[in-house]
């Protein structure tokens, strides 16, 4: 008979203790393990590609070039030259994202950003960022953000209330977007692979009933690799953007 914990879908996502501090509830998990892991990695990538530049990358420097020319041309499409001083903020939230998405997809290892409470962290620390910077450098001219320009004053006792709606709930749905896609699909993706055990313990018949999730697991495996580099550029384009709204804060 299988494992409960191995067909269990949610199984996956369980925060458990890997040491406890003292009496106050401190605790090292297997959440923070793997954000210590994926900063770790990183960092040793980022060191040692860049380590020995030679004016002909190898295969690991030309790697991290292409990602540095990436989410520089995100940044600088989406905020302007000026976006730019934002740069390392933007890389390092895709580069977290992005490898903390892709440890996930291995086997026995923990996706620290389907849980929502990592998400919203990461969300929070972009909208503090926007807020901060925005009447840092505008001051209060970083209202117009809520006061569209060409709309008539008649009409701004209705759109300037929309307007500040809209702008906070941007933390909301930067952080759910991340989290339900990594959550279902990873919640899917389990589902097929529990049907193959199941269906593999009932015998030569159950076997060939099993191939039909045995592809489907395949199919969606390959998905969620896309969808975990997709979701690391949806959070870091959106990030520049709401930067942009910081920087520029008239519409």
């Amino acid at each position: 008979m299988a494992d409960p914990n191995k067909v269990d879908p949610i199984h996956q996502f369980q925060i458990t203790d890997i040491v406890s501090f003292g009496d106050g509830g401190i605790s090292f998990t297997n959440s923070a393990l793997f954000m210590v892991l994926t900063v770790g990695l990183i960092a040793a990538y980022l060191i040692l590609s860049t380590q020995k530049r030679a004016l002909v990358p190898n295969r690991v420097q030309l790697v991290s070039e292409m990602l540095y020319e990436f989410v520089a041309k995100m940044v600088s499409d989406s905020a302007g030259k000026a976006g730019m001083k934002f740069f390392p903020f933007v890389f390092s939230l895709f580069m977290f994202v992005l490898v903390a998405n892709m440890f996930g997809m291995i086997p026995f290892f923990f996706t620290v950003t389907s849980h929502i409470i990592i998400t919203f962290a990461l969300a929070m620390l972009v909208f503090a960022v926007v807020i901060i910077y925005g009447f840092w450098k505008n001051g209060f001219k970083f209202l117009k953000l809520f006061v569209p320009s060409g709309v008539p004053a008649y009409v701004l006792p209705i759109v300037v209330p929309i307007e500040f709606v809209s702008f906070l709930s941007r933390p909301i749905s930067l952080s759910v977007r991340l989290f339900a896609n990594i959550l279902a699909g990873h919640i899917t993706l389990k589902v097929f692979a529990g049907f193959i055990v199941t269906l593999g313990g009932l015998g030569f018949l159950g076997w060939l009933g099993a191939l039909l999730p045995l592809i489907m697991t395949v199919a969606i495996t390959a998905l969620e690799f896309l969808v975990a580099a997709l979701q690391a550029y949806v959070f870091a384009v959106l990030t520049s953007m709401y930067i942009n709204d910081a920087i520029h804060p008239g519409h």
